[in-house]
């Protein structure tokens, strides 16, 4: 029986991250899972994010049981990779144990300059907590003292500017084996898809590929400058693990 890998890939909001699961997603052994802990984290910390009341209809807000599905799960038969999307700030306190260690951890970032003005234009004056950074450095180095080695680590613009190149390393990384297919996927939203979705996933949607990486030009309030200074020790010290293809 073939053995099933369990990716549990790490992002902070406005990081590709969806058209990375869309990548995964066109796999033809994988399944994906969109934010699987976006319920509980919701109903936890009460806040008002777009989407927030569809969510809590629809998607499990029990971490445990989540837990238990994301490690303990079967998979549709000829499945034998599950890609699970996650949002690092999720992950809140008391959530961590041993079902972590049954996942195989994987990091994705993007240069804060830009993300934060992506998050910004979508959800307006957010916190250093709300970009997931500080989360992804404290999850980052569980993973390391855990396995005693580094966990891959992709940056958004490496994989816009060599998705094969990028690709072909984090699934070496991840003992998988490269798939053409992971280049090129339909338009168009999908059943797996949150129902945060049409808040967010509508320029994705859009998509048949990853687009062409564009330097950002969009100019940062004073906040977003104050809130770049507390992101920028975090991204860099994960962005110095980085796959470089």
């Amino acid at each position: 029986m073939t053995d099933v890998v369990r990716i549990a890939m790490w992002s902070g909001p406005r990081n590709v991250s969806t058209a990375l699961m869309r990548s995964f997603g066109a796999r033809g052994d994988a399944v994906v899972v969109d934010e699987p802990l976006y319920a509980h984290y919701l109903q936890v910390t009460g806040l008002e994010h777009p989407g927030r009341s569809e969510t809590l209809e629809r998607h499990e807000a029990d971490w445990r049981k989540v837990a238990r599905d994301l490690t303990e799960g079967e998979l549709p038969e000829g499945k034998t990779v599950t890609y699970q999307k996650h949002m690092a700030h999720h992950l809140l306190d008391g959530m961590q144990g041993a079902w972590l260690d049954r996942l195989t951890h994987a990091f994705l970032l993007r240069d804060p300059r830009a993300m934060l003005a992506s998050l910004d234009a979508k959800y307006p004056n957010p916190t250093l907590a709300d970009t997931g950074l500080p989360q992804q450095a404290a999850i980052f180095d569980q993973v390391c003292e855990k396995l005693g080695e580094t966990p891959p680590v992709v940056d958004a613009q490496d994989l816009l500017q060599n998705p094969r190149g990028i690709l072909a390393q984090l699934c070496e990384r991840l003992g998988l084996d490269f798939d053409e297919g992971m280049l090129s996927w339909e338009a168009g939203a999908r059943e797996t898809d949150g129902a945060w979705a049409p808040y967010w996933y509508a320029s994705v949607n859009e998509t048949t590929g990853f687009r062409p990486y564009q330097p950002s030009t969009a100019e940062l309030t004073p906040a977003l400058d104050a809130l770049l200074d507390e992101c920028l020790p975090l991204y860099e010290k994960l962005h110095a693990h980085r796959l470089q293809a």
